[in-house]
C-alpha cells in the first residue's frame, strides 16, 4: 500500500533548489504528482504532493530533505493524507473563470476580493498578485460551479469595482486561455 504526502518548502532562492528538493524525493523512491512552486520577495514557496512506499515516513523524508548540502535553509512540512489522487480532480471545473483585478496599491484588497468571492459561493482555485510601483495586480482563478447566476455576479462585481476604484474583469478560462497562450 502506497502513502501519499503533501510536503510544503520554504527557503531564500537559489539555483538548483528545485532539483535538491526533487532528487530527495525521488532518491527516497516518491512519485511527485502535482507541484506548484513561487518565488516572492527572493523566497521559494514550493507545494508539492507526492507518493511514497509505505516504508517512507513523514520525518524520513524532512531528514532526507534536511541533509541536502544548502546555503540556504529550508523550511520544510510534510503531512500524511488519507485522499487518493484522482485524475478527474486535476481537471478544472466546467465554470471556471479568470478574474483580473488592478487598482492603486493600498492595504486589504486581497481581503476585499476573497470576501466578494466568499460571499457569492465563487471559491478560489489559484491567486497571484504583483505590485509594480503604486499599481496592485491580482488574476485569480475562480470555479463559478455554485453560483446560481453568473449574470448577477457580473453586476455586483462591477459596482464592487466601481466603488473600490478598480478595474476588474471576469472570463471563462477557455476565452482567457485562447486569448493569452502561446499556440506551438
Amino acid at each position: 500500500m502506497n502513502k501519499q504526502m503533501i510536503i510544503s518548502v520554504m527557503s531564500k532562492d537559489r539555483t538548483g533548489i528545485i532539483a535538491d528538493i526533487t532528487g530527495a524525493i525521488y532518491e527516497l523512491g516518491g512519485d511527485l504528482a502535482d507541484l506548484n512552486q513561487s518565488v516572492l520577495g527572493g523566497y521559494l514557496t514550493m507545494i508539492l504532493f507526492a507518493t511514497f512506499d509505505e516504508n517512507i515516513s513523514r520525518e524520513r523524508l524532512i531528514d532526507k530533505i534536511a541533509t541536502i548540502k544548502s546555503p540556504t535553509k529550508l523550511d520544510v512540512v510534510a503531512r500524511e493524507v488519507d485522499l487518493r489522487i484522482d485524475s478527474s480532480q486535476s481537471e478544472l471545473p466546467q465554470k471556471t473563470y479568470i478574474m483580473t483585478t488592478q487598482g492603486l496599491n493600498r492595504k486589504g484588497l486581497v481581503y476585499g476580493i476573497s470576501s466578494f468571492c466568499f460571499n457569492y459561493n465563487i471559491n478560489i482555485l489559484d491567486l497571484a498578485t504583483t505590485i509594480k510601483e503604486d499599481t496592485y495586480t491580482m488574476v485569480l482563478q475562480l470555479d463559478l460551479s455554485e453560483v446560481a447566476s453568473i449574470v448577477e455576479v457580473r453586476k455586483a462585481l462591477q459596482d464592487y469595482a466601481e466603488k473600490n476604484r478598480l478595474q476588474v474583469v471576469l472570463q471563462h478560462h477557455d476565452l482567457f486561455k485562447v486569448t493569452n497562450e502561446i499556440p506551438f
